[in-house]
């Protein structure tokens, strides 16, 4: 049962696609992040659906927090005028990113390792070749030991300087066009969620293996979206903190709104991966 059904007013519900897991499963989940040569499937993980109010951020009464719940939206207005432009997401979305994060955390440095574009296209499978297809496996995008692993691995020199300090992977997930009707982002309230129901998964690359988390069904998760959000609402969210006193990895996943107008224009959006470093 809904911890507080006051919250379920504002909410819709929708399915969530959960890590089906059992007792029995031995193998280490995995996913990889190209078509295997020799025929072997994409995955080994199996999505457990579940129907789950949602509820929209728009009709809180409280802000919230990359401390506290995790993650927070910010009003924010790019000067980016075509993000199918490679060279505008570079020279003006990136330097944008890093300031907005400075101004939020007070960190000292950030560095954007990766950003992707996405658009749902109907009856189409993710393609990594082109825009990706919104993610509907609730996941977080680094682990424990992939967070500080990402930071030697990109930035080798000064990896062990970097992380005697505190380190946070923030992303940065904004629609581009016009607001998402249709597939928004799902983010859960971090607190909400105990770290046994986080399942270390690989993410396996022609040159490397990551590791992220899947995540089992608890009925005390507490789910969260922003309603038609528009491409100047910006949400931030956390998927590594080295401290261990606040919100450290948020769960977050696509979700289609039942009653979305067919006509509405599908979700287009973008988000950049980032490491926010903060001195010792």
């Amino acid at each position: 049962m809904p911890l507080d059904t006051a919250l379920n007013a504002n909410a819709v519900t929708a399915t969530l696609n959960y890590l089906r897991r059992t007792p029995d499963q031995a193998e280490r989940p995995h996913s990889f992040a190209y078509a295997p040569k020799n025929g072997m499937p994409r995955t080994n993980m199996v999505a457990e659906p579940h129907e789950l109010p949602i509820h929209d951020i728009h009709a809180e009464d409280r802000a919230f927090s990359l401390n506290r719940e995790g993650f927070t939206v910010v009003t924010h207005q790019s000067a980016v005028t075509d993000f199918a432009n490679e060279t505008q997401i570079r020279d003006l979305y990136y330097p944008e990113a890093e300031r907005l994060l400075k101004q939020v955390t007070g960190a000292d440095r950030v560095v954007i390792f990766d950003h992707t574009l996405r658009r749902r296209i109907l009856c189409l499978e993710d393609n990594r070749a082109g825009p990706r297809q919104p993610a509907t496996r609730v996941h977080v995008d680094h682990t424990a030991k992939s967070g500080p692993q990402r930071v030697r691995d990109l930035l080798p020199d000064e990896a062990e300087e970097l992380l005697a300090g505190r380190l946070q992977v923030i992303n940065i997930w904004r629609p581009i066009n016009h607001p998402v009707y249709d597939a928004p982002l799902a983010v859960a309230d971090a607190s909400s969620v105990p770290f046994s129901d986080l399942v270390p998964a690989d993410l396996i690359y022609p040159n490397r293996v990551g590791e992220t988390y899947s995540l089992i069904f608890n009925p005390v998760h507490r789910w969260y979206y922003v309603k038609e959000q528009r491409p100047d609402e910006v949400l931030l969210l956390k998927c590594y903190d080295s401290r261990t006193d606040v919100a450290r990895f948020t769960p977050h996943g696509s979700f289609l709104v039942p009653d979305a107008l067919p006509e509405a224009p599908t979700r287009e959006s973008i988000e950049l991966r980032t490491f926010v470093f903060h001195k010792a």
